[in-house]
């Protein structure tokens, strides 16, 4: 939820589940909605459906006790004079670690790979690493009131390849996260802000990161969600305002669960020559203990 926390910071990914080939089914891809039929009994499917939709549950809360390892694609478009695109591929693993019967700490790590085409004549395109946020949650494992709620220290590692790709700076700063899951719906908001401190970097960091976001679960166990990444970076006074408006679900692929997302965005605000809209395609590998 910065990278995709501070691109995104983190951003994050959520997703649902299902699951239907594993009853009387062959298929190596199954997706279940929670009102699927069972085959008579009702107890042990009624549990199956139950531990779906925690599952579910967690993949939406992104500092839940999950470890998951998601791979989000993003287009972005309409960059600069030659309207260039811009394609990041964040790598974001996310790592519980219990402290305590009381305390969790959620290590969320995001580190892009980043493709710009030449955004005006005369200057080249750039491959390579943008800089990585790595943040930690401290969380305590019952939600008081029943808000969920973490924070902890946000840091930025300088592993930009080149200064158009990341600042090249090292940074930290504080982040929280606080959300509530109820009759389906999932929100709440994740923030940071980053202060540059060292680096090769010419543009020192002073930025502040947020993430408010809405979903609603159906039965069938696909969530749609809305959530602005925005950005205020104090140093040029300027805002930038992606909105995200996404769809994911979750499948089996044999008996690995994943989460499949797809979104479009729209940047309602940015600075002059930033991009208009954008594309996601994410991709989560899940590891439910």
């Amino acid at each position: 939820m910065a990278g995709s926390l501070a691109l995104t910071a983190f951003t994050h990914a959520q997703g649902q589940p299902g699951e239907l080939g594993d009853q009387g089914h062959n298929s190596s891809l199954t997706l279940a909605p929670a009102d699927a039929p069972s085959s008579g009994g009702g107890g042990m499917a009624d549990d199956e459906a139950a531990k779906q939709a925690e599952l579910v549950r967690k993949t939406l809360n992104p500092i839940a006790s999950l470890t998951s390892v998601p791979f989000q694609n993003n287009w972005d478009f309409g960059i600069g004079p030659s309207d260039a695109m811009k394609y990041t591929l964040n790598f974001q693993p996310v790592i519980p670690v219990s402290l305590s019967k009381d305390w969790n700490v959620i290590g969320r790590t995001i580190l892009p790979t980043v493709y710009l085409e030449s955004t005006a004549p005369g200057v080249s395109s750039k491959f390579g690493l943008g800089d990585t946020l790595q943040s930690f949650f401290f969380s305590p494992k019952e939600a008081p009131g029943g808000w969920i709620v973490g924070a902890g220290p946000a840091l930025l590692l300088p592993t930009a390849t080149d200064s158009a790709l990341g600042s090249g700076k090292w940074g930290a700063g504080p982040t929280a996260v606080v959300l509530r899951q109820d009759k389906g719906f999932t929100y709440g908001v994740l923030a940071n802000h980053l202060w540059s401190y060292e680096g090769w970097g010419a543009q020192n960091v002073n930025a502040t990161y947020l993430q408010p976001f809405v979903g609603y679960t159906t039965k069938s166990f696909t969530t749609f969600m809305v959530n602005t990444e925005s950005t205020y970076d104090w140093q040029g006074h300027q805002w930038s305002v992606p909105v995200n408006f996404m769809a994911t679900q979750m499948l089996k692929v044999s008996k690995q669960p994943i989460t499949l997302q797809l979104g479009y965005r729209y940047y309602a605000d940015g600075p002059s020559g930033g991009p208009d809209w954008g594309l996601r395609f994410a991709v989560t590998l899940l590891f439910p203990k």
